[in-house]
């Protein structure tokens, strides 16, 4: 890795800076953070992590076909993407999730550069299809929403060209934990539930859309960032793994499961109120999910994940509780 630049994308972001956390923590140092920072706190994520340079995504692009970084990359960790599920611009959504992953995967495959990307569970929709990942399945779902449909487009591009023979890619299912703090309305309910809690003394979740599940269990398969880290940085060290990956526990749990984790973890009595969900998600809400990890698995990683109630004690008690949530 002497002399080699790590590109990370999305390195401010939830997942990205989690993992700019893990490569400093083993003393990589030689990474390149592509970014958009905006008007968001996110660049608090960046705060006491050292990375080489940091660059706005869109000069990034121009950069490559310039021939910038030719000779000077070992590897691109793409996390950089629009993950708001409830985005309606859906050329917004190919732009940044299809177009610059399809871009920078090509321009990676043709250099022998190691290509690891973010997927997402989201391109599975109601799960009608199931959540295998098989490479046949992959390309017969159908998501429910226009972000999950920017995944799958990318996806379905790299099995159809032959690519995905030359990159990994993880799909990534409910992801909870630090440096989460800044994405609003896309934060995790476990960030919402401990934020309510401490404000109002109660977790408010959605009413059940559906007669198959009572309110508050419809089930999710939630896993923790810090597993996510260990994944990723699997497929770093292991560059012979290629393919795309369910990125889950496979053990799916309740919203009220992961209430009451919250309220646990807190030492407080449950209260949890249930209300109606909004009219534009009743018809594209997923009701169940749950990664099937046997490919994974397959393919030699043998992360044990931890159980929900242990993680989120963990990010109640060593992060959210004293007062900041960043890895």
């Amino acid at each position: 890795m002497k002399g080699k630049k790590i590109i990370l994308t999305g390195g401010a972001g939830f997942i990205g800076s989690c993992i700019l956390s893990l490569f400093n923590s083993i003393g990589l140092e030689n990474i390149v953070v592509v970014d958009d920072l905006g008007k968001s706190d996110k660049w608090r994520n960046l705060t006491g992590k050292y990375f080489q340079d940091y660059i706005q995504k869109e000069d990034f692009l121009k950069m490559l076909h310039e021939r910038k970084f030719d000779g000077s990359v070992e590897c691109v960790v793409h996390m950089g993407a629009c993950s708001s599920t409830t985005e309606k611009d859906a050329d917004y959504l190919m732009k940044n999730n299809y177009s610059y992953t399809k871009d920078l995967s090509l321009w990676c495959a043709g250099r022998g550069i190691r290509f690891i990307y973010a997927s997402s569970g989201a391109t599975y929709g109601d799960g009608s299809s199931g959540f295998g990942d098989d490479d046949e399945n992959t390309l017969k779902l159908k998501p429910s929403n226009a972000y999950g449909f920017s995944k799958a487009a990318f996806d379905s591009f790299a099995l159809r060209t032959g690519l995905v023979s030359k990159i990994a890619g993880l799909k990534f299912f409910n992801v909870f934990g630090p440096n989460e703090y800044h994405k609003g309305e896309m934060a995790s309910v476990v960030y919402k539930s401990y934020i309510s809690i401490m404000e109002k003394g109660y977790v408010e979740l959605f009413k059940s859309n559906c007669p198959e599940y009572r309110d508050g269990e419809q089930v999710r398969d939630f896993v923790y960032v810090k597993s996510c880290q260990k994944a990723i940085f699997w497929l770093f060290e292991r560059k012979d793994v290629c393919g795309i990956f369910n990125l889950g526990t496979g053990k799916p749990r309740t919203w009220n499961d992961l209430a009451r984790a919250v309220f646990s973890a807190m030492g407080l009595k449950q209260d949890i109120r249930y209300v109606e969900m909004p009219e534009n998600l009743r018809d594209r809400y997923q009701n169940y999910t749950q990664a099937d990890n046997r490919k994974l698995v397959n393919a030699g990683f043998s992360q044990n994940f931890p159980d929900l109630e242990d993680s989120v004690d963990d990010y109640v008690k060593n992060y959210l509780s004293k007062g900041f949530a960043i890895l």
